[in-house]
């Protein structure tokens, strides 16, 4: 299985240079004196969250012919946001399937940017997508199951040992595993004493158990949707898998109650708007003892559900 490369996440980054924000290094003067805390706030980007990076690497590597056939993605939510982003901005159609679950924020958002979206049981967006290419002759454009999609998301990683070099440890969300994937993979060439973590919520702990185990362990969609964090309810692939295996120092699972309070602190000491999934990072670092030096928290998204964030932000008072 080829795995992506440095040389990989340099040409995506190369190629979405003009059509992303190149999110800024944040000091956070509140964290731990001995790990001083950066936040790598990617819910700045035009569609709320890190997908655009993915999602225009993709779209960008398809031969023109090929891209004017159109796209289908699969997707909770900010990926489907990004494609259809994406698209817009390539001037091709986007057919985008997302599961009847999603916050209806990132539904409407989905269709403001002109994507045709077709909403589907849990469990079955997979088979749906197959079905829409076949219908319309577009390209699936996966989530986190391809090298594009696992470059472009790396020049998160290039970013941060540009602006950071001497970073001591990074947390990362982890889901499908892109995301941490790419950014693992920066991060292990260019910052090669820095610790790289993985985070995602207890109640969709099935990276932790795999790699504790060797292998893929496959949780079911009911146990998995259980979680707040939304973003963070896939299971690995192989490829991203085998990325994670080679990359990742540790996963750490947190609570849902950590994850709301993570939102509370990026809301009241960052002025940062995240959703669950975006703030997992945050829980990470406040539950484990990382080794000194700069820590890095990538804020991966903040499209949540108004209701959703005022009922977070008042529990908290």
């Amino acid at each position: 299985m080829k795995l992506v490369t440095l040389d990989d996440i340099a040409a995506a980054a190369r190629r979405i240079d003009s059509d992303i924000v190149r999110t800024p290094l944040l000091a956070a003067g509140w964290g731990d004196p001995e790990r001083p805390l950066w936040l790598k706030p990617e819910n700045l980007q035009p569609i709320g969250a890190f997908k655009i990076r993915g999602a225009f690497n993709a779209l960008g590597r398809l031969e023109p012919g090929v891209r004017a056939r159109g796209v289908v993605a699969y997707s909770s939510g900010n990926h489907a946001q990004a494609v259809a982003y994406a698209a817009a901005a390539f001037g091709v159609a986007a057919y985008i399937v997302m599961p009847e679950e999603t916050p209806t924020v990132k539904v409407q958002a989905t269709r403001d940017h002109g994507a045709q979206v077709v909403l589907c049981g849990a469990g079955q967006r997979e088979a749906v997508a197959a079905e829409l290419v076949e219908r319309t002759g577009g390209v699936l454009v996966p989530p986190f199951d391809h090298p594009d999609v696992i470059a472009g998301q790396g020049t998160i990683g290039s970013e941060i040992a540009q602006d950071l070099p001497e970073v001591a440890s990074v947390f990362i969300p982890v889901s499908g595993g892109g995301l941490a994937s790419g950014v693992g993979t920066a991060i292990r060439a260019l910052c090669p004493r820095a610790n790289i973590f993985g985070v995602e919520p207890e109640l969709a702990g099935d990276t932790a158990e795999s790699l504790a185990v060797g292998h893929r362990v496959d949780w079911p969609v009911a146990q998995r949707n259980r979680t707040i964090a939304d973003g963070l309810r896939s299971t690995p692939s192989e490829l991203t898998f085998a990325h994670l295996q080679r990359v990742l120092d540790d996963v750490i699972t947190v609570t849902e109650d950590e994850i709301r309070s993570s939102v509370r602190e990026l809301a009241h000491r960052a002025r940062l708007v995240a959703e669950p999934s975006g703030a997992v990072a945050l829980a990470g670092y406040r539950k484990v003892a990382a080794p000194p030096g700069p820590a890095v928290v990538i804020v991966s998204g903040g499209n949540i559900e108004p209701p959703m964030l005022a009922d977070i932000l008042s529990a908290g008072q």
